[in-house]
């Protein structure tokens, strides 16, 4: 039977990939797991993962060239998640291993997350709740109602598209920058980014993360957004400055910020950023719902299935060069 590892830690097993997901593979192959509670360094990994024919691998589990190299078993290395950027495309390539990366499941979760900060962000709940839990209640300040506000959108993937929907229904005018035009709606203008952050009250980034993304959001384009607008990255901590935005809240120009990513380990806000009091930081938990979760964990062993059957699954990202399948029935 076909033997594969799961790299994700134990205490993050139930939650990051699910009983569901567990009890599906298992009817499949047999199934080793990563007993620790905590991520594997490279060298435990090969050796915990010896003789495995997959690898179902943890959002941190890295792909190095070192571990195509030291596991000659291992046919496929299946990303329990989209950012395959820790993995070594080119090295699995070299030694035949096929990757695969999860599609996005959490459009929903991550747009919900972006709504209700937002609305936090325009009237302060957290913080009037923060000081009557010390019993310090504050002075009532005027809010800001999402309707007849504008949202500024960086990136129209998935997500953005499904939070467009979500702001319409609240009144808002959708503003988006991305490099493709999109489809003609109401309510919804594509426009370059000096326009997108000179109009908007709220500003969401959701660009993919890059080289050419990198920073994106910095000293020029925050001082280009108009003063008190609000800003929210849910997409990935790279693509911020986090010391020009630090500097952008510090100054007052920004109304406050909403952040689920960030530069610290794991793609979580960093503490300086965190404990701001203009700042609503949250541990990367935009997706962590029970369908987002399961749509990633079980198609990766949709994956896993469909390769044992002579068939790439979606999510191959480099199938010509997967030449250890031909173990499993595949002509590479």
């Amino acid at each position: 039977m076909t033997t594969v590892f799961v790299t994700h830690p134990q205490d993050k097993l139930d939650q990051y990939f699910g009983p569901r997901a567990t009890q599906a593979l298992q009817a499949v192959a047999d199934v080793r797991f990563n007993l620790a509670d905590r991520d594997l360094t490279t060298a435990e990994l090969i050796a915990a993962a010896c003789g495995c024919d997959a690898l179902i691998a943890y959002r941190q589990t890295p792909g190095p060239k070192l571990l195509f190299q030291a596991l000659p078993e291992l046919n496929a290395f299946i990303r329990c998640a989209v950012d395959i950027r820790s993995v070594d495309i080119e090295a699995a390539n070299a030694h035949g291993v096929l990757v695969t990366q999860a599609s996005p499941g959490y459009a929903a979760a991550v747009s919900e997350w972006i709504i209700a900060v937002m609305v936090d962000l325009g009237r302060g709940i957290s913080r009037y709740a923060a000081a009557y839990h010390r019993d310090q209640p504050l002075a009532p300040i005027m809010g800001r109602e999402l309707r007849g506000s504008s949202l500024g959108v960086i990136g129209f993937g998935q997500i953005g598209r499904y939070l467009a929907d979500l702001a319409l229904a609240f009144g808002m005018r959708v503003l988006v920058t991305t490099p493709r035009p999109i489809a003609a709606r109401d309510g919804v203008r594509q426009v370059p980014l000096p326009v997108l952050l000179a109009e908007s009250d709220f500003v969401v980034c959701l660009a993919s993360a890059n080289a050419q993304t990198e920073n994106m959001m910095n000293a020029q384009t925050f001082a280009a957004m108009k003063p008190r607008t609000h800003f929210v990255n849910a997409a990935r901590g790279e693509l911020v400055d986090e010391w020009a935005l630090l500097q952008a809240l510090e100054s007052g120009h920004l109304a406050g910020c909403a952040l689920d990513v960030g530069r610290a380990p794991d793609q979580m806000p960093s503490s300086a950023l965190a404990r701001h009091p203009l700042v609503l930081a949250a541990p990367h938990i935009g997706g962590l719902t029970v369908p987002a979760i399961e749509h990633q964990a079980l198609e990766t062993v949709s994956q896993l299935s469909l390769l044992l059957k002579g068939v790439v699954p979606p999510g191959a990202v480099n199938a010509a060069h997967a030449t250890r399948l031909r173990r499993w029935g595949h002509s590479i």
